[in-house]
């Protein structure tokens, strides 16, 4: 078309039009030029309202080459750091051996295999960054290729899709320097395809667990909230949209931490919560240099105490709602990011004691603070109030040997919980005496249908009052509905206490019942008190699961031996109760509680008051206690 005009202008004889057509010559070819030409300039995406402060470059997610740097130096002195650091890359090593993630479901759920995707990420991601060796690099994109290639993440399981999410987001993230184009495009295909637009399609529908109050809420928002950041700078609408989304809907469960940091799902889901509570709230701040106000949120500065106090000195925890049985707390990684964002040693040190035997993970390293020895500062008894409230006492932080208790009220329809109002657990002489069970399989059969009292959730064993340290009336569960609050608490002094009005669990049989724990002769013995008062004829079953074997020795004294430790059970009242035992053993699908004991102390039926009291005395250096205490009404305490 150029070439024809031009020679139609050259026909002309006029010198000036003559020049002016050679003018207008070279326009009509640029011009052609231009509507030929194969490269086209593509303007960048614009970043608007909360993505205007996007770090653009990468690595921008949690761990930033800044940081990784300030780690590296501080490893040079840092013995402990240096440490984290050898186990981890020992980890790496060991992720490079196994078989590739698989497309298998457990029941429902696919969430074992995001797990493990997630892990391999940070581990091998993080042994490249600091090495450089290329032999991580390789096996970390191997795994992220293999998942990006599933043709799901299991949405129907949502939580596998956020998990899986957050995997690849952070692969992508911190690889993305050293990937090529092909490979960028293709984790972030799948990225987007099996995981952001999966969110997408959730809020478009007001999935459920959007602004729920408990864990789903923290763990399926700040999993898509680090995919969209990871991928932000070219596809900011889409990013937007989900951030945006996850920060509004973020507090409907950071306000679980209120009023004293106690999560009510139970000490497991209280990590499972806070660790993606951390990655979200890091994960914005390292990103866009905001954390939203979300840390303002109350009980957050302080729920770093609860896991701490909820361990006792054998490190296990006291171990109410669904948690794993004989749950430890491990170095719950969450504290080192609380300890930097409300600058508190003692969660940080926590950390560190804990992984005095332990291995560390990577995030141990990423939100690293250095160890301020503040054990011996904290304090021994401590109150926690929430939807679930708990009290916890015991003689030393430091002594492996010390006594511990704590003791826990609530609500029985509280997310994950059981029949347990009033429940507690001692450890002394490096024993756990009064044990919790843990949780069932969840694959059970109507494992979560606990809304009536007839519910089958309360027919397995784990879940119901039969197994827990609470008393029994008349061989019923306590009340589904039941509310419990502790009327009465006392920190700091000789013999710290804690009082719980249960009476709601025990309505049917009960006008009125209190259980009052005391520490006293010295922080050496634990008195368990009951006071009923019965309008309908009950018998009273007070109960104790252990792991010790148990000799009774006359109707009101047991002694129970464990690990060459003994401690001594003795009924204080009512004169007519009696101490027996019993087994936990269950039948297969229930888990089998192989060689777990009960410890009873059993009243004949009766009506009106009733006060029931055990006083429970560990052998301090094999000599049995010769303490007699004063014997008060739980108003007098």
């Amino acid at each position: 078309m150029c070439a024809i005009v031009l020679n139609t202008i050259m026909k002309k004889r006029s010198f000036y039009f003559f020049i002016t057509l050679l003018l207008f010559q070279a326009l009509l070819l640029q011009g052609c030029k231009k509507k030929n030409a194969t490269e086209v300039i593509v303007q960048e995406p614009k970043l608007t309202g909360i993505l205007s402060t996007l770090q653009k470059s990468h690595p921008r997610l949690l761990l930033t080459d800044t940081r990784i740097q300030e780690l590296r130096t501080l490893s040079n002195t840092d013995t402990k750091l240096y440490r984290y650091v050898l186990d981890v890359l020992a980890q790496a090593e060991k992720d490079m051996l196994k078989t590739p993630i698989q497309h298998v479901l457990i029941g429902p759920r696919m969430l074992d295999q995001s797990r493990e995707c997630l892990s391999r990420v940070y581990n091998l991601s993080f042994a490249y960054r600091w090495t450089g060796n290329e032999k991580y690099y390789n096996s970390a994109i191997a795994n992220m290729k293999t998942v990006c290639a599933f043709a799901d993440w299991n949405p129907s399981h949502f939580l596998d899709v956020a998990e899986m999410t957050h995997a690849v987001a952070i692969g992508y993230d911190w690889l993305y320097n050293r990937m090529d184009q092909p490979t960028r495009d293709l984790i972030k295909a799948g990225l987007i395809r099996l995981g952001l637009n999966e969110g997408t399609k959730a809020y478009t529908q007001n999935a459920w667990w959007a602004k729920d109050s408990y864990n789903w809420n923290q763990v399926c928002n700040s999993g898509l909230l680090i995919g969209a950041l990871s991928i932000a700078e070219s596809d900011p609408q889409l990013a937007l949209s989900i951030v945006t989304k996850a920060i509004d809907n973020l507090p409907y469960a950071l306000k679980g931490y209120g009023p004293d940091g106690v999560w009510c799902e139970g000490p497991g889901y209280w990590e499972y919560a806070s660790d993606y509570t951390a990655y979200g709230i890091s994960a914005l701040k390292s990103a866009l240099g905001s954390d939203f106000g979300l840390t303002q949120t109350p009980g957050m500065s302080i729920t770093g105490y609860v896991p701490m106090y909820s361990t006792g000195p054998t490190s296990y925890m006291l171990n109410y709602a669904d948690v794993g049985e004989k749950s430890k707390p491990g170095a719950p990684h969450p504290l080192m990011w609380l300890a930097n964002i409300y600058n508190n040693n003692h969660f940080s040190d926590f950390v560190h004691d804990q992984l005095t035997n332990a291995k560390s993970n990577v995030y141990h390293i990423i939100w690293y603070r250095p160890y301020a020895n503040s054990a011996a500062k904290r304090d021994l008894d401590k109150y926690f109030d929430g939807k679930v409230a708990l009290y916890f006492s015991r003689s030393s932080w430091t002594d492996p040997n010390a006594l511990w208790v704590g003791i826990k009220s609530g609500y029985n329809q509280v997310n994950h919980g059981h029949l347990d109002l009033g429940n507690f657990e001692l450890d002394a002489l490096g024993v756990r005496w009064a044990r919790d069970l843990g949780s069932d399989d969840y694959n059970l059969p109507d494992y979560f249908s606990g809304t009536t009292q007839t519910s089958p959730r309360w027919t397995y064993y784990r879940l119901n009052s039969f197994s827990h340290n609470v008393p029994v009336l008349s061989g019923r569960n306590q009340d589904v509905n039941a509310v419990a609050t502790f009327i009465k608490h006392s920190e700091a002094v000789a013999e710290p206490l804690s009082i719980i009005d249960f009476t709601q669990a025990y309505k049917e049989f009960a006008s009125s019942a209190q259980r009052g724990l005391k520490v006293t002769d010295d922080r050496k013995s634990v008195i368990i008190q009951d006071e009923f008062v019965l309008t309908k004829a009950s018998d009273i079953a007070w109960g104790m699961t252990t792991d010790a074997s148990i000799e009774i020795v006359n109707p009101q004294k047991a002694v129970l031996s464990l690990n060459n430790q003994k401690l001594t059970a003795r009924i204080l009242s009512p004169g007519n109760a009696v101490f027996s035992m019993g087994s936990a053993e269950q039948s297969a699908p229930q888990k089998l509680n192989t060689g777990v004991k009960r410890l009873f102390a059993k009243t004949p039926s009766t009506t009106g008051a009733v006060t029931i009291i055990v006083l429970l005395s560990p052998q301090w250096g094999g000599i049995e206690s010769s303490f007699n205490p004063v014997i008060k009404s739980l108003k007098d305490w």
